[in-house]
């Protein structure tokens, strides 16, 4: 049993072009695209008018019919709709992050400060032991050189 014919339509804005196929797929085969016009809106599914007897008198092929545009009715379009900018909430989550890493950074500034504090403090004490070690080794040389003779 063959397949029910549904009619499919797009426009390129300048044409329409409309062809009576089983799926959307093979509407898009038969339109030759590559893109899925479906998903962009760009094609749907017809249902009456002439196009629609059109396309179900000659099925699978094409049928492009030109339309008329009125310069005059042309209107501008709008630009692009600027971002109302982010909500409450997101504003009030980026506040905390904001505060949360300034906080992160003022703790490992004081954590590094404190650690080069404890650095210089195992500095000075090492240099204290070799000042130490040298005196009593000098010493000790000394009374030992002493024994010996």
């Amino acid at each position: 049993m063959a397949k029910r014919l549904k009619v499919f339509t797009w426009s390129d804005g300048f044409h329409a072009f409309t062809v009576a196929v089983s799926s959307r797929p093979k509407a898009l085969e038969a339109w030759g695209s590559k893109q899925d016009l479906f998903a962009t809106g760009l094609a749907s599914e017809l249902s009456g008018g002439p196009d629609y007897e059109a396309a179900l008198a000659a099925p699978g092929e094409v049928i492009e019919r030109g339309l008329a545009i009125d310069v005059g009715k042309i209107k501008k379009a709008a630009g692009p709709k600027k971002a109302a900018g982010p909500s409450k909430a997101r504003r009030a989550r980026i506040e905390r992050l904001e505060a949360e890493l300034e906080t992160l950074d003022a703790d490992h500034r004081q954590a590094m400060a404190d650690l080069a504090d404890r650095l210089k403090a195992l500095e000075d004490e090492q240099a204290e032991r070799e000042r130490t070690h040298a005196k009593r080794r000098k010493a000790l040389t000394a009374a030992l050189k002493a024994a010996r003779r």
